[in-house]
C-alpha cells in the first residue's frame, strides 16, 4: 500500500523482502506508513501471500526486481510427499509467530480508527508458485501435472487448501478485523479448469473460514 512512498522504499533499498515482511518491527512501520500519513480507513498487514510456505517445507526467497524463486519446485510425487501435513505438521504459533506479533500491535495501535486487513494466498495460488518455482506466463509444469498427473496436483491442492484456512483463521485470532483471499493466478485457466481445478479447494478454505470465525468477513 505504501510502496511509492519515499519513506517505504528506504526499506526496500535497505532490508531484502522476507527480512522485512518477517520482523515484527519492519512489518509494523511499513504497514503504518500509509495510516500515519493519511488517515486512511484500513491497514494492511505488510507480509507475502508466500509467507506460510516454509512451515510446510517449501522453502523459497524473493530477488528485488526478479520475484520470488524456488530452489525446488514440486514437481513429483516425493517432492508433494515431503510438504508437511498442514493438519499435524503447521504450526503458525510456533513456526510464524512474528505474524501475530505484527497483527497483535497493529490492532493495539490503531484501535477503533481502522480496520486491520489481513491475507492469503489461495490454494491454487500457491500451488502454482511452488510447482512452477517462479512467476510465469505460461504455467506449463503446473498445466503438466494437472492433466497427466491430476491425483498428484489434487493432493497438493488439499495440503495448499488446508494450510490456507488454518493460517486465515491464525491471522484472525492474531488481530485480523478482514481476510482477503487472493487468487492471482487464475486468470491462465480456461473457465473449464477454473471449475475443476480451483474452485473446490477455494470454497473449501472459506468454508473453514467461515465456520471456525464466523463473525471475520472475508473479501
Amino acid at each position: 500500500a505504501g510502496r511509492y512512498m519515499a519513506a517505504f522504499r528506504e526499506y526496500s533499498d535497505k532490508y531484502p523482502f522476507r527480512m522485512r515482511s518477517e520482523t515484527p518491527e519492519i512489518a509494523i512501520e511499513l504497514s503504518l506508513q500509509p495510516f500515519r500519513a493519511f488517515a486512511t480507513d484500513g491497514v494492511i498487514m505488510f507480509s507475502d501471500i508466500l509467507t506460510p510456505l516454509p512451515a510446510l517445507g517449501v522453502e523459497f526467497d524473493i530477488a528485488k526486481g526478479v520475484g520470488p524463486r524456488f530452489s525446488s519446485p514440486l514437481r513429483s510425487e516425493a517432492d508433494i510427499a515431503a510438504v508437511r501435513d498442514p493438519d499435524t505438521e503447521f504450526h503458525p504459533e510456533q513456526q510464524l509467530p512474528f505474524v501475530r506479533e505484527t497483527l497483535s500491535a497493529l490492532q493495539a495501535e490503531v484501535g477503533e480508527k481502522a480496520t486491520i486487513l489481513g491475507f492469503v494466498g489461495c490454494p491454487f495460488t500457491l500451488a502454482a508458485y511452488a510447482v512452477e518455482g517462479r512467476s510465469s506466463k505460461e504455467i506449463r509444469e503446473v498445466k503438466r501435472m494437472m492433466y497427466s498427473q491430476p491425483a498428484l496436483f489434487d493432493a497438493l491442492m488439499d495440503k495448499m487448501t488446508r494450510m490456507v484456512a488454518r493460517y486465515a483463521v491464525y491471522q484472525i485470532d492474531s488481530g485480523a478485523d478482514v481476510v482477503q483471499f487472493f487468487e492471482s493466478w487464475a486468470h491462465h485457466l480456461t473457465p473449464a479448469q477454473y471449475e475443476r481445478f480451483v474452485v473446490p479447494s477455494l470454497r473449501n478454505a472459506i468454508a473453514h473460514v467461515k465456520k471456525a470465525r464466523p463473525q471475520t468477513p472475508i473479501v
